[in-house]
């Protein structure tokens, strides 16, 4: 597969040939960054696990240059934080079994940018050879600009498919800004209670992250977990890990294509729940 930075890769776990190994994709993540992917699209990782005829494949749009670092990473380079990052990143595609993890290489810059259609071609590609029944990227509330600028390439990749080609369905998943807040019956609530050990595992390996100054394992998990106890207020919990989505899906279809409204609509729907319960309860509804 040819792709727009000379330094891209397609690294395939089992050493499958290329075709097949993508042919067999049935759930497809695309993240900003190295780690992403094992955050937000856990229940892909996990519904995929071991199952013949499920395989997950993941895609990093980004290179991770940017990164924080300290510890013993405090000194590398931007360029030497590239291969660290990329080097744990297929360690995650190992250990979590994937069909196959494409690292495109971008730079931020090419992501957050209206006008660069590079990482829409890639994209386009990538989702023509791997035809997944249900893709994940970042939700259209998080607060990182890279996150927002990859789910709106991914959106627009998407809407250069045929129809018949494209995913029965895209959720918006959490990172840099959970989904606590929808209202209920809008979220899409993912049951992450499986196999405790290789979540812990999958975010392990990114030690330029944890070590660099950022636990996101430990607060990856107690977020998974809080979502299971607060995510009803009646009744025993019935999970020990929840991740929430926004659903996408109908955006890759949506005549005129508004991304803006479409969360606009939760947001609103959200800000309702809250002020009609406030109401209600004071006497004023």
């Amino acid at each position: 597969m040819q792709f727009s930075c000379k330094e891209a890769e397609l690294y395939i776990p089992d050493g499958v040939e290329e075709s097949a190994a993508l042919a067999r994709t049935t759930h497809l993540a695309i993240g900003a960054h190295q780690d992403d992917l094992e955050i937000m699209a856990c229940e892909g990782i996990l519904t995929c696990f071991q199952q013949p005829d499920l395989w997950y494949t993941g895609v990093v749009v980004t290179n991770g240059s940017g990164s924080p670092r300290s510890d013993v990473y405090a000194n590398y380079s931007d360029d030497e934080m590239v291969k660290i990052r990329r080097k744990e990143q297929k360690k995650a595609a190992l250990i979590g079994d994937f069909a196959a993890q494409f690292l495109l290489d971008f730079p931020s810059g090419a992501v957050k940018s209206p006008t660069d259609d590079a990482p829409i071609n890639d994209l386009v590609r990538i989702l023509e050879a791997t035809r997944p029944k249900i893709l994940y990227t970042h939700n259209l509330a998080d607060k990182h600009d890279t996150h927002i600028g990859v789910t709106m390439k991914v959106l627009h990749a998407l809407r250069r498919l045929e129809p018949e080609a494209r995913p029965e369905k895209v959720y918006g998943c959490e990172v840099w800004r959970d989904l606590d807040w929808m209202v209920d019956t809008d979220k899409i609530a993912f049951d992450v209670s499986a196999r405790e050990n290789l979540q812990f595992a999958l975010l392990g390996v990114f030690d330029s992250q944890i070590a660099g100054g950022k636990r996101y394992d430990l607060s990856t998990m107690g977020r998974r977990r809080a979502h299971a106890t607060y995510h009803q207020s009646h009744g025993v919990d019935e999970t020990t890990g929840i991740t929430f989505g926004m659903d996408l899906t109908p955006l890759m279809a949506a005549d005129p294509f508004d991304p803006v409204a479409f969360v606009q609509h939760y947001i609103n729907r959200f800000h309702e729940d809250v002020t009609d319960r406030v109401a209600r309860i004071a006497g004023n509804g």
